[in-house]
């Protein structure tokens, strides 16, 4: 069965159709650029014209990168701030026509790999690390997501973690691979302190070149893999999600 899914991030929106038994795109995806400022209306033109390039109908879902409670937006740290308690399942869902599911986006590209990738069948406290415009996070108890977590926004040298380790960090100040695996390796013991994970998976776009900078991490105790769907697993976890039947 293939449901369509879309990735809502800080610098693209993409989406395609998945097919959830194999738990990969079923076709090419489409990706346009997130408009600035990413207000609420120019995002949701942006998601119809990414489902609309595949003549899609049927349900969709939908990844912010915020926290979402019952399909509403309620922090935007790296969109625009009238997203904050803005209802975006009704809003996509009328803008598109079609039957929209709304979560947070490390939340769904974590439940992603939990099914399908380098979580699959892995007990105890895993952590699903996305790293890009800023940092996403997904914590999973014995493979039961906790949602919601926003674990970018720890504190770090006195700032959001995210403006200091994320992949927009490195790029903004030029960071060579060695410097900023070394502040990746200050945020993941800073994690590990808090909550003492077996697993660290590091999803984003940033994980299709985890050689040049894994194995420069040192002194955390836990697993350190790689997102084995890559930057798809927000893609697919959306679909995940529109496809679980409702609570």
């Amino acid at each position: 069965m293939n449901v369509f899914g879309v990735d809502i991030g800080g610098s693209g929106i993409k989406g395609a159709p998945v097919n959830l038994e194999r738990g990969d795109l079923a076709e090419p995806r489409h990706k346009v650029l997130t408009p600035h400022p990413a207000t609420p209306d120019d995002v949701a033109g942006c998601v119809q014209e990414v489902v609309s390039h595949f003549g899609w109908s049927g349900p969709v879902g939908i990844t912010f990168p915020g926290v979402v409670t019952g399909g509403i937006t309620r922090t935007a740290a790296n969109v625009d701030k009238g997203w904050i308690d803005v209802d975006a399942r009704a809003l996509l869902g009328e803008r598109l026509g079609l039957p929209v599911t709304v979560l947070n986006d490390a939340d769904a590209a974590g439940v992603a790999e939990m099914t399908f990738g380098a979580g699959a069948g892995r007990k105890g406290t895993v952590f699903l690390l996305t790293f890009g415009t800023g940092i996403g996070s997904a914590l999973f108890i014995d493979g039961t997501l906790v949602p919601n977590t926003e674990l970018g926004h720890l504190e770090l040298n006195g700032h959001d973690a995210e403006k200091h380790a994320s992949t927009k960090a490195k790029e903004d100040e030029d960071l060579s691979w060695q410097h900023w695996a070394h502040r990746v390796q200050k945020y993941l013991a800073h994690v590990e302190m808090l909550f003492s994970p077996e697993l660290f998976i590091i999803g984003g776009g940033v994980s299709r070149k985890a050689e040049k900078f894994l194995p420069l991490i040192e002194g955390v105790r836990a697993e350190i893999v790689p997102a084995q769907l890559q930057n798809n697993a927000g893609i697919v976890g959306a679909a995940m999600a529109a496809a679980a039947p409702a609570p």
